[in-house]
């Protein structure tokens, strides 16, 4: 089922929505939070050292051709070769006119071949980058397709007049141009025909300019970088009514000034540098709230919570209802906290930036009323997610799989990095457990070699334990082996590290 709505339902949503657009910038990083009706609800994070690359155009090289996966690895100048499937091959049928890939990979691609790529998934955990040749370059109000001949309408653009006059448009500025085909985005419904063949104009100067680098690009060259990320979010969520856009760097709120007059006027009105001293995000306590999406935990106001799971296959979204008891009785208070959830969960999906598959486990359901009217809420709710969703019906084991495109990392990714003492189990032995391991490996040392004694070196949780509550069990241990066991705490050593000296 897919979760998007009629968009006159969506602007009635919209007109009690305020979206303020907060932008923090430090010389190594740029952050831009999005906060409505004073909640936050999305975070953009971009670091000077991992510059978000999706959209970036490449001279690739093809260094592996894999025909089991069609599919081959492209060199285009990063630390991990980039995957290039062969339904992202656009193949040429004669000068004019480009097809998808649907061929064998290996009459399309060989080993040493240039191309020309786009990133259209940034790098996530242990993969690399996911390309396509199918360029596409964005604007305010349009996406243009080089090579491609054909004109199409934002799905969410519903009026067919609408559409009509906008694809009228399009097909009377270009003229004669064959040389690319046109999308028209969600914010070009009601523009100009002058906005639009501004924007049309734009775009065919950049490719150009694109076109013009390429014959002196290396192997692996960048020959067209995006947006950096303030003015990269301006551009993709322009079909957003922003109230207020504060920026706290002159230099960065002189730059969106400049690209505002030029591409969103209308937003003019709405800039405002911020020279407090006190940290823009402080205001709106952005930090604290990145700091509890950072956890496994979320509690609801009525006193239920999410234990929220991510790992590399899928993430898994728990619905507890906690200390939430209720007034009337069981099935109420589990189709109270299931309603609150929904939304808090649409919430965190944005704010953590969560994608690919992910099973939402609520509380069993008996009524089929309850069921829908949770199903509705989610709905509604990932109605103002950018991304695009799909959500099932609710299964017999009250599961609700839905899937969120991404492209970028979350949050989590972004921020933080596995443990090094739990090595992203999540936990680590107890005390206990690791002083059995420490008595089976005396047992073991003691009989392989011959030593006066031996010595412990480990954390000061488990020497305590074993001198203190295993104290019997070690004496025990001295007399069968029949040397003295010494212990040194090593402050340095986790509580699952130790080591058995044989002196």
């Amino acid at each position: 089922m897919c979760c998007r709505q009629p968009a006159a339902d969506r602007d009635k949503e919209d007109a009690t929505v305020s979206v303020e657009l907060l932008v923090n910038v430090t010389p190594r990083e740029t952050r831009v939070a999005m906060v409505e009706n004073g909640v936050l609800q999305e975070v953009f994070i971009e670091r000077a050292r991992r510059r978000g690359l999706v959209g970036n155009i490449y001279k690739g090289v093809v260094s592996r051709v894999l025909p089991g996966m069609q599919a081959a690895f492209v060199d285009i100048g990063l630390e991990r070769a980039a995957f290039l499937h062969a339904s992202d091959i656009a193949v040429a049928v004669d000068e004019e006119k480009i097809q998808p890939g649907g061929e064998d990979i290996t009459r399309l691609l060989h080993e040493g071949k240039q191309l020309l790529v786009q990133v259209i998934k940034d790098p996530l955990g242990t993969k690399g980058a996911r390309l396509t040749t199918h360029i596409t370059i964005p604007s305010r109000y349009l996406v243009f397709m080089p090579g491609v001949d054909n004109v199409g309408v934002s799905q969410r653009i519903e009026s067919e007049a609408e559409r009509q006059r906008l694809r009228d448009i399009v097909l009377r500025v270009r003229g004669d141009d064959r040389s690319g085909g046109y999308i028209l985005r969600t914010a070009a419904e009601g523009a100009s025909e002058e906005a639009i063949e501004s924007d049309l104009q734009f775009l065919h100067k950049l490719w150009e300019s694109i076109t013009a680098r390429i014959p002196e690009a290396g192997p692996g060259d960048v020959v067209h970088e995006d947006l950096p990320l303030v003015l990269r979010v301006l551009r993709d969520i322009a079909d957003i009514e922003v109230e207020k856009l504060r920026i706290d760097s002159r230099e960065t709120f002189q730059r969106v000034e400049s690209f505002v007059a030029q591409f969103t006027p209308e937003l003019a009105g709405k800039l405002e540098y911020y020279p407090g001293e006190r940290p823009i995000f402080d205001i709106y306590g952005i930090d604290d709230e990145i700091q509890k999406a950072l956890g496994r935990k979320v509690q609801l106001k009525s006193g239920g919570h999410l234990v929220i799971d991510q790992t590399e296959a899928m993430t898994t979204i728990d619905v507890n209802t906690g200390a939430y008891v209720g007034h009337r009785n069981l099935e109420e208070t589990i189709f109270k906290t299931n309603l609150e959830a929904a939304q808090a969960i649409v919430r965190q999906l944005r704010l953590r930036n969560l994608g690919g598959i992910i099973i939402v486990d609520f509380i069993d359901m008996q009524q089929e009323e309850h069921k829908r009217q949770v199903l509705r809420a989610l709905e509604k709710h990932i109605e103002r997610d950018h991304a695009n969703c799909h959500i099932s019906e609710i299964s017999s084991l009250g599961l609700v799989q839905m899937t969120r495109k991404r492209t970028r990392e979350s949050l989590e990714h972004v921020l933080c990095e596995t443990c090094p003492t739990c090595g992203g189990r999540g936990s680590i032995k107890t005390a206990e457990t690791v002083c059995y391991e420490i008595f089976r490996e005396i047992l073991r040392e003691a009989r392989q070699f011959d030593a006066g004694q031996l010595l412990v070196l480990a954390s000061q949780e488990v020497v305590d334990l074993l001198l203190d509550e295993e104290s019997t069990s070690l004496a025990e241990l001295e007399a069968f082996i029949n040397k003295p066991i010494k212990f040194q705490v090593e402050a340095l050593y986790s509580q699952e590290h130790f080591d058995v000296v044989l002196m």
